[in-house]
């Protein structure tokens, strides 16, 4: 996408598979040297000077769980604490996460979507899947392993897939809203993959369910790894000869097809215009963006 920085992609450090496997190399790096990114629940913590807010191990709650991180490129060990208080949490993110989010650069975004991520399923996954026993965290947070010795199964963060695709008719785009949206907000139709389907499979699926459309044609754009909690957006753009919409109402509030100047308009932030874009944290954003410059 001609080099477009995409949010929460493109981390720095070095996720050091190595390091991970060996328990005295982890050890090691579990010194003075080594920082500890700093969080509120699952929501960062700013510098004053801007940026992350980095500590150190001593700051840790000593009944937490640490997870690494990676490497810097000057070889520190980089690290999160699984907060006690976390465990078993159902409450919703802070609402102020998507302003303190503006505030940090591309590498920041990425190291804290990948930290919010892995601590958010070490949250959620204290217990085997298998057989029901606690499991303990291993492979320094990369993985968790079954307590019982009669199961010993090993897990390991998931990452849902999610297609999230542009639909093309003779120059139209077609775009959806969901009820949650704010007002006049448009974006690409989204949905996740299922077992046993390919990603041209769930492109076609979801549209066809949402708006009543035949695609044809899917190919790949970009991807975005999204921490909400860990899902990994495959962007895509079809083309349809048929523009009817049949919208599913308990998928969509609406669907719409627009033009390519009513497309750059929204780009443009025209409060005048027929919608209003995507966030800039958004993959949906970086599609459209790809779509008008093409």
């Amino acid at each position: 996408m001609n080099g477009t920085t995409i949010a929460f992609a493109g981390s720095a450090l070095d996720r050091a598979d190595h390091v991970r496997s060996d328990p005295e190399k982890l050890a090691g790096l579990m010194n003075w040297r080594a920082r500890l990114l700093r969080l509120d629940g699952l929501d960062p913590l700013l510098a004053p000077e801007g940026g992350l807010d980095w500590g150190t191990l001593a700051d840790a709650d000593p009944q937490a769980e640490l997870v690494f991180l990676g490497l810097t490129e000057d070889g520190r060990g980089c690290f999160a604490e699984v907060a006690p208080r976390l465990v078993g949490s159902v409450a919703p993110p802070n609402p102020r996460l998507w302003q303190a989010m503006t505030m940090l650069g591309s590498q920041d975004l990425a190291i804290y979507g990948g930290a919010r991520s892995l601590v958010d399923w070490h949250a959620r996954h204290r217990f085997c899947a298998r057989c029901g026993h606690a499991t303990v965290l291993a492979k320094g947070g990369w993985q968790r392993s079954c307590t019982n010795e009669a199961c010993k199964a090993e897990h390991f963060p998931r990452v849902d897939p999610v297609t999230i695709m542009l639909v093309e008719h003779q120059g139209n785009l077609l775009l959806g809203r969901q009820p949650r949206f704010p007002p006049r907000r448009f974006s690409a139709l989204a949905g996740f993959v299922e077992p046993g389907e390919s990603i041209e499979g769930a492109v076609a699926r979801e549209v066809q369910e949402e708006a009543g459309v035949i695609v044809r044609d899917v190919t790949y754009v970009a991807s975005q790894p999204w921490p909400f909690p860990s899902s990994l957006m495959i962007g895509c753009h079809s083309l349809t000869d048929d523009p009817t919409l049949t919208v599913d109402t308990t998928e969509l509030e609406e669907a719409r097809w627009f033009t390519r100047a009513e497309v750059r308009a929204a780009l443009d932030g025209d409060e005048e215009g027929p919608f209003i874009a995507p966030p800039q944290h958004a993959v949906a954003r970086h599609l459209l963006e790809w779509w008008i410059a093409r």
